[in-house]
């Protein structure tokens, strides 16, 4: 979504690169860019105007006049106003201090509240709570039995008395929900609220009389990120009439301009809590200011990346596929598991644009070539192998191939393809664990390089002396792996006691 904006900015910035001084002109010329890029990004104007004035007042105030580098202390302010404008510090969820904790949803029709009930469900299950969803929908065709299918698919138990379609009195359901948590022991409960295809006043009062009945610890508001300017007209309407306490951006994965992201915590004063990034119950996540004012001036989110990683990734698979690898046992079944891993995470393009400068002009370009269907053949080709296949595949010879391509709907070639790089990548891989010391035979190839070195030098190595002769500690009674002391460190004073070396763990 903010494909455009990243793109202006970082250009507009990189401009400033190489200049060991800036000028009143040069910081004029960067603001006006700025300036132009959120507009066309379609950030409220009020916003743009705040957020201009103050980057040009501290780029041309004694921070930047006194820095090292200029231009990287306007990038600095830059970021700082913009994670200043998305909200500063990532605001968390509030909790009662008796449970059930009451979560309100409101916004427009076609917002995505319905749909963000279950993924606030599946997320709110992750973290260990059991929420439970009240259908408070009741005017939507088919509202109930839509929240009560993404309910079952989160694994949350759906409150739902009444059938819907016009029947049914939303605030009477609200109620009794929130009797039956306390009865069922739900920690947390989230109604889903029925929304309009424009603000009115009957919207706003059934709202109102659902907050009134409920008493919610937290009222979110749900905008759809690629509404544009109208998503601030529509924040400020709720936040007159209802009130609430935190956004919740969706479709941030479109390709609208964003600039309502940018717009409503600034225009509201309430901050962004949530961000969904996709159809699927798991794109959705905490909103962090930070990373994403990273994202956007193209410095990556390896935070996110990160916590992305260890919830797909299993640490015991991990560390079976990494002892493999260092002992060039890796298998094609291995192989795929990780792959499988990896598509947990989401989209191979939305992974990799979380890496600085994803959003440069080759990588970007490079990032939209990325299809992921190109994983799933290689999935099928590796599922259309044996088991024994997938363990050992020097066996898979020619008659071999062919049954897995016809089986696989692929090429002889792209088989082909995948078992000659499975075995270079094995190898580099195993060449790599060896020279930064995981075992993998890369000890033995720096002893022979160690070996060559000293032949050079003096000719025939000569009888080796002692150690405690030649002035040495005696290292017997260390691991064999330690035994041998790396080339430059084979002179160490007298007297020097081992035992005080500090060796990582597992040595």
């Amino acid at each position: 979504m903010f494909d455009t904006l990243s793109e202006r900015l970082s250009g507009t910035l990189a401009n400033l690169r190489g200049k060991g001084r800036l000028s009143e002109a040069d910081i004029d010329a960067t603001a006006r860019e700025i300036r132009i890029a959120l507009l066309e990004a379609d950030v409220a104007l009020p916003v743009v105007r705040g957020f201009v004035a103050r980057t040009k007042e501290r780029a041309k105030g004694a921070e930047v006049s006194g820095a090292l580098n200029p231009a990287q202390q306007v990038v600095k302010i830059v970021n700082e106003e913009l994670v200043g404008v998305l909200g500063g510090e990532t605001r968390r969820l509030r909790f009662s201090k008796e449970p059930p904790t009451v979560i309100m949803l409101a916004g427009l029709q076609g917002s995505g509240k319905t749909t963000l009930a279950g993924k606030l469900a599946r997320w709110l299950k992750t973290q260990g709570h059991a929420p439970l969803l009240v259908a408070c929908d009741l005017q939507r065709p088919n509202a109930v039995t839509q929240l009560q299918i993404v309910g079952e698919r989160a694994g949350a138990v759906t409150f739902a008395p009444e059938p819907g379609n016009g029947v049914g009195d939303p605030v009477d359901v609200a109620r009794r929900g929130i009797a039956f948590a306390r009865e069922k022991q739900h920690d947390i409960v989230v109604v889903d609220t029925a929304g309009r295809l424009g603000v009115d006043a009957e919207l706003m009062r059934q709202a109102a009389d659902i907050r009134d009945a409920v008493s919610p610890d937290e009222v979110l508001f749900v905008v759809d990120a690629m509404i544009g300017q109208d998503a601030v007209a529509t924040a400020e309407a709720f936040r007159d009439g209802v009130g609430f306490t935190g956004v919740v951006l969706t479709k941030l994965d479109g390709d609208a301009r964003g600039g309502a992201a940018l717009s409503v915590r600034e225009v509201t004063g309430q901050p962004i809590l949530f961000a969904s990034d996709g159809e699927k119950l798991e794109d959705f996540d905490v909103f962090h200011p930070d990373r994403m004012a990273s994202r956007i001036l193209g410095m990556g989110d390896l935070l996110t990346l990160i916590e992305q990683a260890e919830q797909a990734f299993d640490q015991e698979q991990t560390a079976k596929a990494a002892a493999k690898i260092t002992s060039g046992e890796l298998s094609l079944e291995d192989f795929l598991e990780q792959m499988l891993a990896i598509r947990k995470m989401g989209p191979i393009g939305n992974i990799l644009g979380m890496l600085p400068g994803a959003n440069a002009g080759q990588m970007k370009d490079a990032l939209a070539q990325v299809d992921d269907k190109h994983l799933d053949r290689l999935q099928a080709i590796i599922r259309g192998m044996t088991p024994a296949e997938r363990a050992d595949p020097k066996i898979i010879n020619g008659s071999r191939r062919s049954r897995i391509a016809n089986g696989s709907g692929v090429s002889v070639g792209e088989v082909n393809d995948l078992v000659n790089r499975f075995f270079e990548a094995r190898k580099m891989m195993k060449q790599m664990a060896g020279q930064f010391g995981l075992g993998g035979g890369g000890r033995s190839a720096t002893r022979k390089l160690a070996s060559k070195r000293k032949n050079k030098k003096g000719g025939k190595r000569g009888p080796t002396p002692s150690r405690a002769a030649a002035g040495m500690p005696d290292l017997s009674g260390l691991p064999p792996s330690l035994q041998q002391l790396p080339p430059g460190l084979d002179q160490l004073p007298p007297g020097f006691d081992p035992s005080k070396l500090r060796f990582p763990k597992g040595r």
